[in-house]
């Protein structure tokens, strides 16, 4: 080989060897960008739920709409066609049956919807309609069910304005818990990767999420348990001790959401359930915490209203 031939191979070899500039650190974001969607989305859902409840069921509503639908995205190039219709009927009316009605329309939303799916199924090929059917139910229990009941303490509160402010300019004691159930799950996620960042090393469940740490826990539960500690002491008029209970049962269900919306991107084999959101992923990828938190803090809340 001559040196005119030698040479564009040795430099290829350089270049490709030269290191490349990442802006992406090592637990796997863009950390610039992520805390720019994070603080918008926060301000945004945070902003509805003082000053407009309607608003904020409605953007709850949104988000849910963006998560199952990357969800269907995702079964659909793996061969399984949800029944996205009735599914998404589904997902717009039970955040609101749970707002104007409470509980019990929030259960009768979800049964109806399922009903819709095996009805809607039924009329079709019956080729793969099983996997069709369990997808559908699946994800309407998984996101629009438990995410409704971040809009069940709205209801609780006895006052359910259509439209416009709180009556009287009154935060309800309803709103303030679903403020602070978004505060530990942001905790969670923000002290967990600050810590499991900079000093994970012992993996949490290394064939599932392998980036998730026991020292990124561990910085959850510490960063959770000061900021409910806080929160019941200057926004919930509530005992100290009743943060620490809402910051341990808050981050138990938030890595438990986690944990399975890793296990299914895996079983799928993908990383991200979408790139919607510059620095987080997919929509799910945000509400894979909340969805878990949502239903665990409602509890929570009901079982400690009277400390």
């Amino acid at each position: 080989m001559s040196q005119a031939d030698q040479a564009p191979a040795s430099r290829a070899r350089a270049k490709r060897t030269q290191p490349r500039s990442n802006p992406t650190p090592k637990a796997g974001r863009n950390l610039p960008a992520a805390i720019v969607v994070g603080l918008t989305m926060l301000i945004g859902v945070l902003g509805g739920l003082i000053f407009l409840p309607l608003g904020f069921v409605a953007v709850t509503t949104g988000f849910a709409v963006f998560g199952v639908w990357e969800i269907f995205r995702a079964l659909e190039a793996n061969g399984t066609r949800m029944p996205i219709i009735p599914v998404m009927v589904g997902t717009v009316a039970m955040p609101f049956a749970a707002y104007f009605g409470g509980l019990e329309s929030l259960l009768f939303a979800l049964l109806l919807s399922c009903v819709a799916v095996l009805l809607w199924r039924s009329v079709e090929s019956p080729v793969g309609s099983a996997n069709s059917i369990f997808a559908g139910v699946f994800t309407l229990g998984w996101v629009p069910f438990f995410i409704s009941f971040a809009a069940l303490p709205l209801h609780a509160a006895g006052v359910v304005p259509p439209l416009g402010l709180w009556p009287g300019g009154t935060v309800p004691a309803g709103a303030w818990q679903v403020a602070v159930m978004l505060l530990l799950v942001v905790s969670n996620d923000t002290f967990g990767y600050l810590v499991g960042a900079s000093l994970g090393k012992h993996p949490m469940a290394p064939k599932i999420s392998p980036k998730k740490s026991w020292e990124g826990f561990a910085g959850s539960v510490a960063g959770a348990t000061v900021i409910g500690v806080l929160a019941c002491i200057f926004l919930l008029d509530k005992p100290w001790w009743v943060g620490v209970v809402l910051a341990l049962g808050t981050v138990a269900a938030s890595t438990a959401g986690d944990l399975a919306e890793s296990m299914v991107k895996r079983e799928l084999g993908i990383k991200d359930m979408s790139s919607i959101l510059p620095g987080h992923g997919g929509v799910m990828d945000r509400l894979d915490s909340i969805v878990f938190a949502s239903p665990v803090a409602f509890v929570l809340f009901s079982v400690v209203s009277g400390a």
